[in-house]
């Protein structure tokens, strides 16, 4: 840690402390995340908050750590199960990232990090898994800078459409969704680094952008973000959705990375003559080579895997570009080297933000260890070139299961943990008899 980032949290810890002193603060969100990004915690009285907070910290059954997207605990993980008793985890509250709730005044929201009994991180913190691939990255001697875009869809409470308009960058689009879209604006704006927002192609469909920062911060501030949209959409009779493909006739929703490596406080990617560096390059090429293998941990659900189709503005194949959407990874050469960035298409808007943002990291880690040079950028019309991304979550499992460069990088026990969840929806899935089948084969068999 650096004597400003020091001086920071300094600072951010005693404007906590100024915060509970005065009485401002009643009540304290202790926050974290599971598997699949559902935000976990407790609420905490503000006068026990700080004597908790340091010591042990904030104690819980770690089965919530291990449930699936219908909070069905997995009984066949490494790091958790009826063998061990399901017992504590403690959520260690990471002052750096007190805010105050601005949907309910006399609130504070802290994220938290998980550890065991022994003081040791959890494999099953997301964000631990996020922090090892930082210090990862960190040993070569970089540091990631990360943009974060999510899309969900504006709903109403029973999940119907309540407008129809397909127009993405639409002022008057926008219109039609307020009042609900200002509060949001409003509340993002206090509680996130928000960028802007805009409408998507989809009936009802937003894109929320986030100013690039810190890798840690980036996943913080995309968590933060969900959780917001999600309530302030609750509390105004409406439903937020990111479910990546709600509706088969409509556009899916991405979840967008756009990563920058720095080494000594200068950007890297962006080589003297105005192409990719050789730094630039490795990542890509391990992003291309080990994308398969990470697909799964920005595409956990059955759902996601509907999105990767010609045509849709999602990726379809392992192909890369230099700002061409029909890619999966673009290469965004900027005049200025500090613009300059890798962007990341395949994510689903359900994603984790802290295994999102930890797979990509994790495989610009193995392309800059690797040192190996991608193909040339492609151009044109790349749906139909290329290897195909994973077509299933089933086979997404299966490839990320047996990348030992990425299972090492992000760390065995916690990819054992996240696969076999990911499994759980897979299973259930393959055993329920669709819609679809009934109306298909009913009355033709």
């Amino acid at each position: 840690m650096s004597v400003t980032t020091e001086a920071v949290t300094d600072q951010r810890h005693r404007s906590v402390g100024d915060l509970l002193d005065s009485g401002a603060i009643t009540e304290v969100e202790v926050a974290w995340s599971d598997q699949f990004g559902h935000a976990l915690g407790k609420r905490v009285p503000a006068d026990q908050f700080r004597s908790r907070a340091e010591a042990s910290g904030f104690g819980f059954c770690n089965g919530a750590l291990a449930w699936n997207s219908n909070a069905r605990v997995i009984e066949s993980l490494r790091s958790t199960n009826w063998n061990t008793g399901y017992p504590d985890a403690f959520a260690v509250p990471d002052l750096s990232t007190f805010r105050e709730l601005p949907w309910r005044p006399g609130v504070g929201h802290v994220i938290s990090d998980i550890v065991d009994h022994d003081r040791t991180p959890s494999p099953l913190d997301p964000r631990g898994v996020l922090r090892r691939v930082i210090e990862r990255l960190e040993a070569l001697g970089y540091t990631a800078k990360v943009g974060a875009e999510f899309e969900f869809y504006l709903l109403n409470a029973d999940g119907s459409i309540f407008q129809d308009d397909v127009h993405a960058y639409s002022l008057q689009n926008a219109n039609t969704l307020e009042p609900v879209l200002s509060e949001l604006y409003s509340v993002l704006r206090e509680f996130t680094s928000l960028e802007g927002l805009l409408t998507e192609y989809g009936p009802g469909q937003v894109e929320a952008n986030l100013v690039y920062s810190e890798a840690l911060d980036a996943a913080d501030d995309s968590a933060r973000l969900k959780y917001a949209v999600k309530e302030i959409a609750r509390r105004n009779g409406k439903l937020a959705t990111f479910m990546p493909k709600p509706f088969s006739e409509h556009s899916g929703s991405s979840a967008h990375l756009h990563i920058s490596l720095w080494r000594d406080g200068e950007p890297v990617l962006a080589g003297a003559d105005g192409t990719e560096s050789q730094v630039g390059l490795h990542a890509i090429a391990g992003l291309l080579e080990h994308l398969p293998s990470i697909t799964l941990f920005g595409a956990h659900s059955v759902n996601a895997y509907r999105r990767y189709v010609p045509g849709s503005f999602a990726p379809a194949t392992l192909t890369w570009s230099r700002d061409n959407r029909t890619s999966a990874v673009r290469s965004l050469l900027e005049p200025k080297p500090a613009a300059t960035r890798i962007e990341l298409r395949t994510g689903a808007s359900d994603a984790n933000p802290y295994w999102l943002i930890a797979s990509a990291l994790a495989a610009v880690v193995a392309g800059l260890e690797a040192r190996r040079n991608p193909t040339e950028p492609q151009t044109g019309n790349l749906y139909d070139v290329g290897v195909r991304l994973p077509e299933s979550l089933s086979v997404a499992i299966a490839l990320a299961r047996s990348d030992d460069a990425i299972v090492d990088i992000l760390g065995a026990d916690s990819v054992h943990d996240f696969a076999e969840i990911a499994q759980s929806e897979w299973d259930e899935y393959s055993s329920a008899v669709t819609d679809w089948e009934f109306r298909r084969y009913l009355e033709n068999s």
